[in-house]
This record gives structure tokens, sequence and C-alpha cells, in this order.
């Protein structure tokens, strides 16, 4: 199921809409967003670096939030258009932040063409842990343009500024796969 993520009103973007998709198997995980807008003006680096690197956030990046409905704590992972990726577990917000050394590559793919920019990829959801039963889910993506001004766009934004890792974020409710 597509999910139409929302641009924080304090930015603007080349981008006009993104969608994203999140499937869950019990074993996998996949996700896809679509950029449509003005693609030439957004800094999406071609696909050649497919290893795992911290601070992703700082240019454009594609991100999942995952808690389990019971229990604490949440999961994070981050794509980024180069093939760079990131697995992290928080004990609460943002905090207690380590990282996810079972994740393995998802292989991130990337697709442009037009007005169009699809990334995707598939973790394997047995090497990250404490994600059982019903989650609530945050799809997010920054977006960074030419000239090195950055968007936010979540399924939904808390009051006051761009904060993926608020509970406000986690709108989406997936359950077990099981």
């Amino acid at each position: 199921m597509r999910h139409a993520l929302t641009r924080h009103p304090s930015s603007a973007s080349p981008a006009s809409a993104i969608d994203a998709e999140i499937t869950r198997t019990a074993e996998s995980l996949a996700l896809r967003f679509t950029v449509t807008g003005d693609i030439g003006q957004l800094a999406l680096p071609e696909l050649a670096n497919p290893t795992r690197a911290d601070e992703l956030w700082r240019h454009s990046c594609f991100e999942a939030f995952m808690m389990p409905e019971q229990g604490s704590g949440y999961s994070e992972v981050n794509l980024a258009p180069t093939g760079q990726w990131a697995a992290y577990h928080f004990r609460s917000h943002r905090s207690g932040m380590t990282n996810i050394a079972e994740a393995t590559d998802p292989g991130v793919g990337t697709r442009s063409f037009g007005d169009r920019f699809d990334l995707s990829a598939t973790f394997d959801l047995r090497r990250l842990p404490n994600l059982e039963g019903p989650w609530k889910v945050g799809l997010s993506v920054i977006l960074e343009d030419v000239g090195g001004v950055r968007s936010y766009w979540a399924l939904k934004h808390p009051a006051g500024r761009p904060d993926f890792h608020h509970l406000d974020c986690f709108a989406l409710r997936l359950p077990s796969a099981d």
C-alpha cells in the first residue's frame, strides 16, 4: 500500500510529492520511496557505494522507523541514493542509540526517469532485533536540493520543528507478519 508523505511546512523543495511503500513478511522488510517533481534540482547522487555509513541524514536520506506496539524502544533504517545504509536501535526517544551490528546490506536500488526518482531496499528482519508483533511505523525522507537546502517529509509531523523520532511520526500501524 502506498502512503503519501507530507512536506514539513517550514521547508520548501523542488519535489512535489513523495510516496512510500512498506511491506513486511515474517523474514523481510521491503521499502520503496518514489519522489516526483523537478528531480534535476535535487541532490540525488548515483548509486555507487553500497556500504554501511553513519550520518546519512546530512544529505538526501530515506528512512523508516519501527516500534513494537508492545515493549520499548524502536529501530531506524536509513538509505542513501549512493547505496549507503544504516540500521540503529534506540532505547527511547533519541536515547540509547546503538548500531544494529547484525543488519546486512539491504541492496539499495535506485532508478531515475523524467520527473521521478525511485529508491528501494529490503532488510532481513531476522537480523533486526526487538521487532516482534504489530508495529507502529514512521516513514520519512530528507531531500537535499542542489543548493544544499534540505526539506523534510513524513507521514505525519509533530508540532514545531521536524523530528522524525517523535512519537507522533509513528503514524502507520502494521500487523504482525506471523
